[in-house]
Protein backbone atom coordinates (compact mmCIF):
# COMPACT_ATOMS: atom_id res chain seq x y z
CA UNK A 1 0.00 0.00 0.00
CA UNK A 2 1.19 3.52 -0.74
CA UNK A 3 0.53 6.85 -0.32
CA UNK A 4 1.80 9.68 -2.35
CA UNK A 5 2.65 13.53 -1.21
CA UNK A 6 3.89 15.69 -3.71
CA UNK A 7 4.80 19.31 -4.57
CA UNK A 8 4.59 21.42 -7.66
CA UNK A 9 7.26 24.08 -7.83
CA UNK A 10 6.90 26.78 -11.20
CA UNK A 11 10.17 27.60 -12.10
CA UNK A 12 11.11 30.27 -14.69
CA UNK A 13 10.99 27.24 -17.96
CA UNK A 14 8.05 24.99 -16.52
CA UNK A 15 7.68 22.92 -13.16
CA UNK A 16 9.55 21.03 -10.82
CA UNK A 17 7.73 18.01 -9.37
CA UNK A 18 8.99 16.21 -6.55
CA UNK A 19 6.67 13.30 -5.25
CA UNK A 20 7.51 10.83 -2.39
CA UNK A 21 5.74 7.74 -2.47
CA UNK A 22 5.20 6.05 1.27
CA UNK A 23 5.48 2.57 1.07
CA UNK A 24 4.32 0.62 3.81
CA UNK A 25 3.39 -3.77 4.32
CA UNK A 26 3.55 -6.23 6.83
CA UNK A 27 4.78 -9.45 7.77
CA UNK A 28 2.97 -11.94 9.95
CA UNK A 29 5.15 -15.46 11.55
CA UNK A 30 2.33 -17.62 11.35
CA UNK A 31 2.58 -21.40 11.56
CA UNK A 32 -0.32 -22.97 9.95
CA UNK A 33 -1.52 -20.21 7.73
CA UNK A 34 -4.02 -22.09 6.29
CA UNK A 35 -5.52 -23.77 9.36
CA UNK A 36 -9.26 -22.89 9.69
CA UNK A 37 -8.42 -22.05 13.50
CA UNK A 38 -6.16 -18.89 12.11
CA UNK A 39 -8.45 -16.52 10.52
CA UNK A 40 -5.98 -13.87 9.61
CA UNK A 41 -5.46 -14.62 5.92
CA UNK A 42 -9.53 -15.02 5.28
CA UNK A 43 -9.90 -11.67 7.44
CA UNK A 44 -7.99 -9.86 4.50
CA UNK A 45 -10.48 -11.05 1.52
CA UNK A 46 -13.51 -10.62 3.47
CA UNK A 47 -14.28 -7.25 2.30
CA UNK A 48 -14.39 -8.95 -1.49
CA UNK A 49 -15.95 -12.29 -0.68
CA UNK A 50 -13.95 -13.90 -2.81
CA UNK A 51 -10.08 -15.22 -3.74
CA UNK A 52 -7.95 -15.65 -6.93
CA UNK A 53 -5.17 -17.63 -5.68
CA UNK A 54 -1.78 -18.24 -7.90
CA UNK A 55 -0.12 -21.09 -6.99
CA UNK A 56 2.21 -23.60 -8.83
CA UNK A 57 0.84 -27.33 -9.40
CA UNK A 58 3.47 -28.81 -6.74
CA UNK A 59 1.92 -26.64 -4.60
CA UNK A 60 -1.33 -27.01 -4.93
CA UNK A 61 -1.18 -31.14 -5.61
CA UNK A 62 0.19 -30.95 -1.90
CA UNK A 63 -1.76 -28.14 -0.29
CA UNK A 64 -4.55 -27.75 -2.44
CA UNK A 65 -7.51 -29.60 -0.41
CA UNK A 66 -6.50 -27.81 2.65
CA UNK A 67 -6.45 -24.31 0.94
CA UNK A 68 -10.18 -25.25 -0.55
CA UNK A 69 -11.18 -26.18 3.10
CA UNK A 70 -9.77 -23.09 4.61
CA UNK A 71 -11.33 -20.86 1.84
CA UNK A 72 -14.80 -23.03 2.10
CA UNK A 73 -14.89 -22.16 6.26
CA UNK A 74 -15.02 -18.64 6.09
CA UNK A 75 -17.48 -18.89 2.84
CA UNK A 76 -14.95 -17.04 0.52
CA UNK A 77 -15.14 -18.34 -3.41
CA UNK A 78 -11.65 -19.43 -4.54
CA UNK A 79 -10.30 -19.65 -7.85
CA UNK A 80 -6.89 -21.09 -8.50
CA UNK A 81 -4.58 -20.14 -11.16
CA UNK A 82 -2.12 -23.33 -11.48
CA UNK A 83 1.41 -22.91 -13.24
CA UNK A 84 4.43 -24.59 -13.58
CA UNK A 85 7.43 -22.13 -13.01
CA UNK A 86 11.10 -22.84 -13.42
CA UNK A 87 14.09 -20.54 -14.01
CA UNK A 88 13.85 -21.01 -17.79
CA UNK A 89 10.28 -21.26 -17.76
CA UNK A 90 10.07 -17.66 -15.76
CA UNK A 91 8.82 -15.96 -19.10
CA UNK A 92 6.65 -13.65 -21.03
CA UNK A 93 4.38 -16.03 -21.70
CA UNK A 94 3.95 -17.59 -18.37
CA UNK A 95 3.17 -13.67 -16.78
CA UNK A 96 0.78 -13.44 -19.46
CA UNK A 97 -1.36 -16.59 -18.70
CA UNK A 98 -1.63 -15.00 -14.87
CA UNK A 99 -2.42 -11.68 -16.32
CA UNK A 100 -5.49 -14.00 -18.30
CA UNK A 101 -6.47 -15.21 -15.01
CA UNK A 102 -6.67 -11.87 -14.07
CA UNK A 103 -9.02 -10.73 -16.65
CA UNK A 104 -11.12 -13.57 -16.35
CA UNK A 105 -11.62 -13.59 -12.57
CA UNK A 106 -12.41 -10.02 -13.26
CA UNK A 107 -9.74 -8.65 -10.76
CA UNK A 108 -10.70 -5.02 -8.91
CA UNK A 109 -8.23 -2.57 -8.73
CA UNK A 110 -7.59 -2.97 -5.27
CA UNK A 111 -8.30 -6.45 -4.95
CA UNK A 112 -5.49 -8.62 -3.42
CA UNK A 113 -4.56 -11.47 -5.58
CA UNK A 114 -3.08 -14.43 -2.97
CA UNK A 115 -0.05 -15.77 -4.41
CA UNK A 116 1.48 -19.45 -3.10
CA UNK A 117 4.42 -20.42 -3.70
CA UNK A 118 8.35 -20.77 -4.01
CA UNK A 119 10.23 -17.38 -5.32
CA UNK A 120 9.61 -18.09 -8.82
CA UNK A 121 5.80 -18.19 -8.42
CA UNK A 122 5.79 -14.79 -6.01
CA UNK A 123 8.60 -13.11 -9.33
CA UNK A 124 6.05 -14.00 -12.07
CA UNK A 125 2.97 -13.24 -10.34
CA UNK A 126 3.60 -10.53 -8.16
CA UNK A 127 5.83 -8.75 -12.14
CA UNK A 128 1.59 -9.68 -13.46
CA UNK A 129 0.26 -7.74 -10.34
CA UNK A 130 2.42 -4.87 -10.79
CA UNK A 131 1.51 -4.53 -14.74
CA UNK A 132 -1.85 -4.97 -14.49
CA UNK A 133 -3.39 -1.43 -14.27
CA UNK A 134 0.02 -0.28 -13.23
CA UNK A 135 -1.19 -1.63 -9.91
CA UNK A 136 -2.43 -4.04 -8.75
CA UNK A 137 -2.41 -5.36 -5.04
CA UNK A 138 -1.30 -9.01 -3.71
CA UNK A 139 -0.26 -11.12 -1.06
CA UNK A 140 2.48 -13.59 -0.52
CA UNK A 141 2.45 -16.57 1.02
CA UNK A 142 5.93 -18.30 0.56
CA UNK A 143 6.56 -21.83 0.60
CA UNK A 144 10.17 -22.43 0.16
CA UNK A 145 13.47 -21.42 1.98
CA UNK A 146 14.13 -18.81 -0.83
CA UNK A 147 11.06 -17.84 -0.65
CA UNK A 148 10.84 -17.21 3.16
CA UNK A 149 14.05 -15.65 4.14
CA UNK A 150 15.15 -14.35 0.47
CA UNK A 151 12.36 -13.53 -1.94
CA UNK A 152 9.60 -12.16 0.84
CA UNK A 153 12.14 -9.40 1.58
CA UNK A 154 12.22 -7.74 -1.92
CA UNK A 155 9.75 -6.01 -3.33
CA UNK A 156 10.99 -6.51 -6.27
CA UNK A 157 8.91 -8.92 -8.99
CA UNK A 158 10.45 -9.71 -12.56
CA UNK A 159 10.69 -12.70 -14.92
CA UNK A 160 13.24 -13.89 -17.18
CA UNK A 161 14.44 -12.56 -20.62
CA UNK A 162 16.41 -14.39 -23.79
CA UNK A 163 19.58 -15.75 -21.20
CA UNK A 164 19.37 -13.32 -18.47
CA UNK A 165 17.85 -13.20 -15.15
CA UNK A 166 15.09 -11.23 -13.68
CA UNK A 167 15.30 -8.45 -16.92
CA UNK A 168 12.10 -7.54 -17.20
CA UNK A 169 10.51 -6.40 -14.05
CA UNK A 170 9.47 -3.86 -11.61
CA UNK A 171 9.39 -2.65 -7.56
CA UNK A 172 5.83 -3.37 -6.31
CA UNK A 173 5.42 -4.09 -2.64
CA UNK A 174 2.85 -6.53 -1.20
CA UNK A 175 -0.05 -5.82 1.09
CA UNK A 176 0.97 -8.45 3.37
CA UNK A 177 3.35 -11.53 3.41
CA UNK A 178 2.32 -14.28 6.00
CA UNK A 179 5.61 -16.40 6.54
CA UNK A 180 4.64 -20.07 7.81
CA UNK A 181 7.79 -22.31 7.97
CA UNK A 182 5.88 -25.20 8.32
CA UNK A 183 5.77 -25.44 4.79
CA UNK A 184 9.46 -27.03 4.83
CA UNK A 185 8.16 -29.82 6.12
CA UNK A 186 6.91 -31.00 2.74
CA UNK A 187 10.41 -29.73 1.20
CA UNK A 188 13.08 -31.70 -0.48
CA UNK A 189 16.35 -31.34 1.07
CA UNK A 190 17.46 -30.23 -1.95
CA UNK A 191 15.42 -27.24 -1.48
CA UNK A 192 16.03 -26.76 2.06
CA UNK A 193 19.79 -26.59 0.97
CA UNK A 194 19.21 -24.68 -1.98
CA UNK A 195 17.72 -21.59 0.58
CA UNK A 196 20.54 -22.01 2.82
CA UNK A 197 23.04 -20.56 0.74
CA UNK A 198 20.44 -17.10 1.08
CA UNK A 199 21.10 -17.11 4.76
CA UNK A 200 24.91 -17.64 4.65
CA UNK A 201 24.77 -14.83 2.37
CA UNK A 202 23.42 -12.21 4.50
CA UNK A 203 25.15 -13.33 7.85
CA UNK A 204 29.17 -13.66 6.12
CA UNK A 205 28.17 -10.23 4.81
CA UNK A 206 26.18 -8.62 8.14
CA UNK A 207 25.38 -10.73 10.78
CA UNK A 208 28.14 -12.51 12.74
CA UNK A 209 25.87 -14.24 15.10
CA UNK A 210 23.20 -15.88 12.30
CA UNK A 211 26.86 -17.10 10.57
CA UNK A 212 28.06 -18.71 14.36
CA UNK A 213 24.33 -20.37 14.65
CA UNK A 214 24.53 -21.74 10.91
CA UNK A 215 28.23 -22.99 11.37
CA UNK A 216 27.11 -24.63 14.73
CA UNK A 217 24.04 -26.48 13.38
CA UNK A 218 24.83 -26.58 9.33
CA UNK A 219 23.63 -30.37 9.22
CA UNK A 220 20.57 -30.41 11.29
CA UNK A 221 19.19 -27.30 9.99
CA UNK A 222 19.25 -29.01 6.94
CA UNK A 223 18.12 -32.34 7.71
CA UNK A 224 15.48 -31.11 9.54
CA UNK A 225 13.48 -28.40 7.97
CA UNK A 226 15.34 -26.05 10.06
CA UNK A 227 13.51 -27.80 12.70
CA UNK A 228 10.13 -28.24 11.32
CA UNK A 229 10.13 -32.17 10.88
CA UNK A 230 8.99 -34.65 13.42
CA UNK A 231 11.81 -35.77 15.46
CA UNK A 232 13.34 -32.00 15.18
CA UNK A 233 14.74 -30.83 18.75
CA UNK A 234 13.49 -27.93 20.97
CA UNK A 235 17.34 -26.44 20.65
CA UNK A 236 16.95 -26.99 16.84
CA UNK A 237 13.95 -25.36 16.26
CA UNK A 238 15.06 -22.51 18.37
CA UNK A 239 18.30 -21.87 16.64
CA UNK A 240 16.02 -22.52 13.21
CA UNK A 241 13.30 -19.85 14.19
CA UNK A 242 16.19 -17.42 15.62
CA UNK A 243 18.37 -17.73 12.28
CA UNK A 244 15.33 -17.19 10.11
CA UNK A 245 13.93 -13.96 12.06
CA UNK A 246 17.28 -12.51 12.60
CA UNK A 247 18.11 -13.31 8.94
CA UNK A 248 14.80 -11.70 7.91
CA UNK A 249 15.28 -8.76 10.33
CA UNK A 250 18.59 -8.10 9.04
CA UNK A 251 17.41 -8.30 5.24
CA UNK A 252 14.76 -5.51 5.92
CA UNK A 253 16.88 -3.42 7.48
CA UNK A 254 19.01 -3.49 4.19
CA UNK A 255 16.56 -3.32 2.27
CA UNK A 256 14.32 -0.54 3.48
CA UNK A 257 16.12 2.48 2.93
CA UNK A 258 16.56 1.70 -0.70
CA UNK A 259 13.57 -0.50 -1.99
CA UNK A 260 13.93 1.11 -5.49
CA UNK A 261 17.94 0.64 -5.49
CA UNK A 262 18.85 3.98 -6.43
CA UNK A 263 22.05 3.14 -4.38
CA UNK A 264 23.60 0.64 -6.21
CA UNK A 265 26.15 -0.75 -3.16
CA UNK A 266 24.18 -3.35 -2.02
CA UNK A 267 25.46 -5.69 1.10
CA UNK A 268 22.27 -8.39 -0.17
CA UNK A 269 23.99 -8.60 -3.38
CA UNK A 270 27.14 -10.70 -2.09
CA UNK A 271 27.03 -13.04 -4.69
CA UNK A 272 24.87 -12.01 -7.49
CA UNK A 273 27.90 -10.52 -9.39
CA UNK A 274 28.94 -13.54 -11.41
CA UNK A 275 26.00 -15.67 -10.80
CA UNK A 276 22.95 -13.94 -12.46
CA UNK A 277 25.14 -15.05 -16.07
CA UNK A 278 26.59 -18.51 -14.60
CA UNK A 279 22.78 -19.67 -13.48
CA UNK A 280 21.33 -20.74 -16.55
CA UNK A 281 24.75 -20.81 -18.59
CA UNK A 282 24.52 -25.43 -17.68
CA UNK A 283 21.68 -27.08 -20.38
CA UNK A 284 20.04 -27.64 -17.24
CA UNK A 285 20.16 -24.62 -14.94
CA UNK A 286 21.87 -24.64 -11.53
CA UNK A 287 19.28 -24.20 -8.49
CA UNK A 288 19.56 -19.95 -7.43
CA UNK A 289 21.36 -20.94 -3.97
CA UNK A 290 24.20 -23.05 -5.76
CA UNK A 291 24.89 -20.68 -8.44
CA UNK A 292 25.16 -17.78 -6.03
CA UNK A 293 27.31 -19.94 -3.85
CA UNK A 294 30.03 -20.16 -6.59
CA UNK A 295 30.47 -16.19 -6.72
CA UNK A 296 30.26 -16.23 -3.17
CA UNK A 297 33.35 -18.98 -2.60
CA UNK A 298 35.01 -17.08 -5.60
CA UNK A 299 34.08 -13.92 -3.82
CA UNK A 300 35.59 -14.84 -0.72
CA UNK A 301 38.94 -16.37 -2.61
CA UNK A 302 39.12 -12.84 -4.34
CA UNK A 303 38.51 -11.12 -0.53
CA UNK A 304 41.73 -13.61 0.55
CA UNK A 305 43.89 -12.71 -2.17
CA UNK A 306 43.26 -9.31 -0.73
CA UNK A 307 43.53 -9.48 2.70
CA UNK A 308 40.17 -8.52 3.07
CA UNK A 309 39.15 -12.20 4.88
CA UNK A 310 41.78 -13.47 6.65
CA UNK A 311 42.92 -17.30 5.87
CA UNK A 312 41.17 -18.82 8.76
CA UNK A 313 37.61 -16.63 8.17
CA UNK A 314 38.20 -17.72 4.01
CA UNK A 315 38.82 -21.90 5.16
CA UNK A 316 35.61 -21.19 7.54
CA UNK A 317 33.12 -20.03 4.93
CA UNK A 318 34.04 -22.44 2.40
CA UNK A 319 33.41 -25.17 4.65
CA UNK A 320 30.37 -24.10 5.61
CA UNK A 321 29.68 -24.03 1.89
CA UNK A 322 30.68 -27.80 1.63
CA UNK A 323 29.08 -29.24 5.03
CA UNK A 324 25.95 -27.85 3.35
CA UNK A 325 26.56 -29.69 0.36
CA UNK A 326 26.05 -26.16 -1.25
CA UNK A 327 28.39 -25.52 -5.01
CA UNK A 328 31.83 -23.60 -4.87
CA UNK A 329 32.69 -24.37 -8.24
CA UNK A 330 31.30 -25.67 -11.67
CA UNK A 331 33.17 -26.74 -14.65
CA UNK A 332 31.73 -23.64 -16.94
CA UNK A 333 32.57 -21.01 -14.50
CA UNK A 334 35.14 -20.22 -16.06
CA UNK A 335 37.47 -17.00 -17.25
CA UNK A 336 34.72 -16.48 -20.34
CA UNK A 337 31.61 -16.35 -18.11
CA UNK A 338 33.67 -14.50 -15.57
CA UNK A 339 34.37 -12.02 -18.57
CA UNK A 340 30.90 -11.99 -19.81
CA UNK A 341 29.42 -11.87 -16.04
CA UNK A 342 31.65 -8.51 -15.38
CA UNK A 343 30.48 -6.95 -18.79
CA UNK A 344 26.80 -7.59 -17.72
CA UNK A 345 26.91 -6.22 -14.33
CA UNK A 346 28.45 -3.75 -14.66
CA UNK A 347 25.63 -2.13 -16.95
CA UNK A 348 23.73 -3.23 -14.19
CA UNK A 349 25.08 -1.64 -11.60
CA UNK A 350 25.64 1.98 -13.26
CA UNK A 351 29.67 1.48 -14.94
CA UNK A 352 30.66 -0.20 -11.55
CA UNK A 353 31.68 -3.25 -10.22
CA UNK A 354 30.33 -3.26 -6.94
CA UNK A 355 31.26 -6.74 -5.74
CA UNK A 356 30.16 -7.16 -2.18
CA UNK A 357 32.87 -9.20 -0.32
CA UNK A 358 32.90 -10.07 2.97
CA UNK A 359 35.69 -8.01 5.32
CA UNK A 360 36.25 -9.14 7.57
CA UNK A 361 33.42 -12.20 8.09
CA UNK A 362 30.27 -10.43 9.01
CA UNK A 363 30.90 -7.10 7.61
CA UNK A 364 31.08 -6.13 4.08
CA UNK A 365 33.30 -3.91 1.52
CA UNK A 366 32.29 -3.34 -2.09
CA UNK A 367 35.49 -3.82 -4.67
CA UNK A 368 35.44 -1.52 -7.86
CA UNK A 369 39.39 -1.40 -8.65
CA UNK A 370 39.52 -5.33 -10.05
CA UNK A 371 41.24 -5.92 -12.87
CA UNK A 372 40.55 -8.94 -15.72
CA UNK A 373 43.95 -10.22 -14.62
CA UNK A 374 43.66 -10.52 -10.67
CA UNK A 375 39.40 -11.77 -11.34
CA UNK A 376 41.42 -14.28 -13.79
CA UNK A 377 44.25 -14.69 -10.95
CA UNK A 378 41.84 -15.48 -8.25
CA UNK A 379 39.80 -17.52 -10.41
CA UNK A 380 42.95 -19.77 -11.12
CA UNK A 381 44.04 -19.94 -7.24
CA UNK A 382 39.94 -20.83 -6.64
CA UNK A 383 39.65 -24.02 -8.61
CA UNK A 384 43.12 -25.00 -7.40
CA UNK A 385 41.85 -24.50 -3.64
CA UNK A 386 38.68 -26.58 -4.69
CA UNK A 387 41.12 -29.78 -5.51
CA UNK A 388 40.93 -29.83 -1.43
CA UNK A 389 37.00 -29.85 -1.10
CA UNK A 390 35.13 -32.99 -1.81
CA UNK A 391 33.44 -32.93 -5.55
CA UNK A 392 36.37 -30.61 -6.22
CA UNK A 393 33.75 -28.24 -4.48
CA UNK A 394 30.99 -28.83 -6.65
CA UNK A 395 27.48 -29.08 -5.07
CA UNK A 396 25.13 -31.77 -4.12
CA UNK A 397 21.59 -31.85 -6.08
CA UNK A 398 22.73 -28.65 -7.94
CA UNK A 399 20.39 -28.64 -10.64
CA UNK A 400 16.52 -27.77 -10.92
CA UNK A 401 14.67 -30.81 -11.27
CA UNK A 402 10.56 -31.17 -10.95
CA UNK A 403 11.12 -30.11 -7.74
CA UNK A 404 12.02 -26.65 -8.89
CA UNK A 405 10.10 -27.15 -12.01
CA UNK A 406 7.36 -28.77 -11.93
CA UNK A 407 7.75 -30.48 -15.59
CA UNK A 408 7.11 -34.19 -13.83
CA UNK A 409 3.59 -34.52 -15.04
CA UNK A 410 1.92 -36.00 -11.96
CA UNK A 411 -0.81 -38.07 -14.03
CA UNK A 412 -1.71 -39.22 -17.17
CA UNK A 413 -4.87 -36.83 -17.36
CA UNK A 414 -2.81 -33.97 -17.13
CA UNK A 415 -0.46 -35.21 -19.92
CA UNK A 416 -3.63 -35.19 -22.14
CA UNK A 417 -5.53 -32.02 -20.78
CA UNK A 418 -2.11 -29.95 -21.93
CA UNK A 419 -2.08 -31.98 -25.55
CA UNK A 420 -5.41 -31.40 -26.07
CA UNK A 421 -5.04 -27.32 -25.12
CA UNK A 422 -2.10 -27.58 -27.31
CA UNK A 423 -3.71 -28.76 -30.63
CA UNK A 424 -6.44 -25.79 -30.24
CA UNK A 425 -3.70 -23.37 -28.82
CA UNK A 426 -2.12 -19.58 -30.46
CA UNK A 427 1.47 -20.02 -31.74
CA UNK A 428 2.48 -16.71 -29.28
CA UNK A 429 5.97 -17.41 -29.16
CA UNK A 430 5.71 -17.26 -33.04
CA UNK A 431 4.61 -13.65 -32.88
CA UNK A 432 7.10 -12.54 -30.76
CA UNK A 433 9.57 -11.77 -32.89
CA UNK A 434 12.18 -13.47 -31.30
CA UNK A 435 11.44 -13.39 -27.57
CA UNK A 436 12.74 -16.90 -27.81
CA UNK A 437 16.24 -16.95 -27.62
CA UNK A 438 17.88 -20.12 -29.15
CA UNK A 439 21.33 -21.13 -28.20
CA UNK A 440 23.61 -24.22 -29.84
CA UNK A 441 19.71 -25.64 -31.27
CA UNK A 442 18.06 -25.58 -28.54
CA UNK A 443 15.14 -23.47 -27.24
CA UNK A 444 16.41 -21.67 -24.02
CA UNK A 445 12.83 -20.29 -22.63
CA UNK A 446 11.48 -23.76 -21.71
CA UNK A 447 13.12 -26.39 -20.06
CA UNK A 448 15.67 -28.91 -21.60
CA UNK A 449 14.62 -27.74 -25.01
CA UNK A 450 11.16 -27.68 -24.78
CA UNK A 451 9.96 -24.25 -25.98
CA UNK A 452 6.92 -22.61 -24.34
CA UNK A 453 3.24 -22.92 -25.19
CA UNK A 454 0.71 -20.20 -23.94
CA UNK A 455 -3.05 -21.57 -23.65
CA UNK A 456 -4.26 -18.14 -24.20
CA UNK A 457 -6.83 -18.05 -21.91
CA UNK A 458 -9.01 -20.67 -23.79
CA UNK A 459 -9.40 -24.10 -22.34
CA UNK A 460 -12.28 -25.73 -24.53
CA UNK A 461 -13.71 -27.15 -22.01
CA UNK A 462 -10.81 -28.15 -19.83
CA UNK A 463 -11.27 -25.59 -16.12
CA UNK A 464 -10.73 -27.87 -13.55
CA UNK A 465 -11.30 -24.61 -10.79
CA UNK A 466 -8.31 -22.58 -13.25
CA UNK A 467 -9.52 -19.19 -13.31
CA UNK A 468 -7.86 -18.64 -17.37
CA UNK A 469 -8.81 -21.93 -18.13
CA UNK A 470 -5.48 -23.04 -19.13
CA UNK A 471 -5.44 -26.49 -19.27
CA UNK A 472 -4.99 -27.47 -15.45
CA UNK A 473 -3.02 -24.87 -14.93
CA UNK A 474 0.08 -26.00 -17.66
CA UNK A 475 0.93 -22.95 -19.13
CA UNK A 476 4.31 -24.18 -20.56
CA UNK A 477 5.57 -26.87 -22.85
CA UNK A 478 6.54 -30.62 -21.72
CA UNK A 479 7.24 -33.48 -23.01
CA UNK A 480 8.14 -32.33 -26.56
CA UNK A 481 5.06 -29.93 -27.41
CA UNK A 482 6.38 -27.23 -29.41
CA UNK A 483 3.98 -23.95 -29.75
CA UNK A 484 1.43 -25.74 -29.68
CA UNK A 485 2.23 -29.28 -31.88
CA UNK A 486 3.77 -31.89 -31.02
CA UNK A 487 7.63 -31.83 -31.45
Amino acid sequence: MSDLTASVLETKNGFHVDGYEKISYDFTFLDGVFNVENRQLAECYQKWGRVLAVTDMNVFNMYGEQIERYFQHYNLELKVHKTKIGEKAKTIPTFLSIVDSMTEFGIYRKEPVLVVGGGLVTDVAGFACAAYRRNTNFIRVPTTVIGLIDASVSIKVAVNYGNYKNRLGAYHAPMHTFLDFTFLRSLPTAQIRNGFAELIKISSCSHLPTFDRLDKYCEQLISTGFGRCDGASDEIRDAADKINREGIHEMLKLETPNLHEIGLDRVIAYGHTWSPMHELVPETPLRHGHAISIDMAYSATLANNRKLLSDEEHHRILTLFSRAGLSMDHPQFDEDILDKGTAAILKTRDGKLRAAVPNPLGSCTFLNDVTVEELNAALRRHKEIMKGYPRNGEGLEAFVDASDTGYTENNQKEVEALEAAAEKAGNLNASMDGDSVVHGGKVMNGVNGHANVHVNGHSHGITDKLANGAAQGLTNGVDGFTNGAKA
